[in-house]
């Protein structure tokens, strides 16, 4: 059942609404201005709001631009007397769904209520359907490090603060900075990546920044780089004590002005960015063999999380290896497959040079191969060990 809040001064409104929503099998609460409306709003989960213009206290504008700025999901509807049209229209303008005029209109009405029904529901399973396409993998562990990193996003995540991740390469320093991002106020817009490694110098600051149509000889259209991509969201550079000293220079003045400039261009543009950095290498190093910058590494080191090897974790490899079990078995369509002790035992066992990652192919590579249960036989048979 849908539950609708009635805000209205004028009881006798109130009241026909309540009993016309109540005939439709609405759940209604009422509130005689907008002050009692938000508190209420405050605390109940609402489908829709329908509420009046000209009230004490706090009227419907200031309502509606509070409930936005709370919960922007829940379709408000404003209702207004005959002189208060253009006030109505500007309250649609703000984020109002509609407004219906005095006295209602009784099917005007329940078609507006449906209508904000319908695009509500859409929105939430719009929003579910891409949680699922882009739902983020656990960070599995039990070990201290681990706790210790789970626990450092828990605190991070809500703050605009950037953060320097450092660790071996599949250890899972993209993981990390993709629960930051979701943990974190922007989730509702991107996380956009780039592979600081895998773009060659030339390319690099056209890729982040973006460029101006002609502004060399390939540039044939204008092209949106990275940073405005990620505007609103956060930005992963991955790799980036591979970046060149040119476009180091160039994201430390983004990152302490706000703003960038495409290549071949000279307007200045905005960008509102969170930086999570990571790195395979130590950028200390790198910055006394004078290939990273010195206040680069401050910018982006604000907060430090690394990611321990797996070698560094065994404890935490009987884990990973049911998790890898259950979630390959779905993709394969089948059942999953178990472990015995002796062959887990050798798991741990074994020097992880490639580390989460390596040991998600040895998994995936033992359930293709292996019988319903996977022995130390086939660890023996199917898995290199030192």
């Amino acid at each position: 059942m849908a539950n609708i809040l009635v805000i209205d001064d004028e009881r006798a409104i109130r009241n026909v609404l309540k009993e016309i929503l109540s005939n439709e099998g609405y759940k209604v609460d009422e509130a005689v201005d907008g002050e009692e409306g938000y508190a209420k709003f405050l605390n109940n989960n609402y489908n829709l709001v329908l509420c009046d213009i000209k009230m004490p206290k706090m009227d419907g504008i200031e309502f509606l631009q509070k409930a936005n700025a709370t919960n922007p999901d829940v379709p408000i509807i404003v209702i207004s007397g005959h002189g208060n049209i253009e006030t109505a229209v500007d309250a649609v303008k703000k984020g109002a769904f509609d407004y219906i005029s005095k006295p209602p209109d009784l099917n005007r009405l329940l078609i507006t209520i449906r209508n904000a029904m319908d695009k509500n529901n859409l929105v939430k399973e719009t929003k579910v359907l891409k949680r699922k396409v882009t739902k983020v993998q656990e960070i599995i562990g039990e070990s201290a490090a681990i706790k210790k990193i789970l626990d450092t996003i828990e605190k991070v995540a809500v703050t605009d603060a950037r953060v320097l991740v450092t660790g071996e390469n599949g250890s899972g320093k993209e993981l990390v900075a993709r629960w930051l991002h979701e943990k974190s106020n922007r989730n509702n817009n991107q996380i956009v990546e780039v592979n600081c490694a895998a773009i060659p110098g030339e390319l690099i600051e056209s890729e982040l920044f973006g460029h101006e149509k002609g502004s060399f000889t390939s540039a044939i259209k204008q092209r949106i780089g990275k940073f405005e991509q990620a505007n609103g969201g956060t930005l992963f550079l991955d790799e980036i004590g591979d970046m060149s000293l040119s476009a180091q220079a160039k994201v430390l003045r983004a990152l302490q002005e706000g703003k960038i400039t495409r290549v071949g261009g000279d307007k200045e543009i905005s960008v509102d960015v969170r930086v999570v950095a990571a790195t395979n290498k130590n950028l200390l190093k790198e910055v006394e063999a004078k290939n990273f910058r010195l206040d680069l590494y401050h910018r982006l080191g604000v907060i430090l999380i690394h990611v321990p090897s797996l070698n560094e974790r065994r404890d935490d490899i009987p884990l990973l290896v049911d998790k890898f079990l259950k979630d390959i078995a779905v993709e394969y369509g089948q059942q999953p497959k178990t472990i015995d002790a002796e062959a887990l035992a050798k798991l741990q066992n074994h020097n992880w040079t490639g580390n989460i990652r390596e040991l998600r192919n040895v998994v995936e590579r033992l359930i293709i191969l292996s019988g319903k249960t996977i022995t130390v036989n086939d660890i023996d048979s199917y898995v290199l060990l030192n």
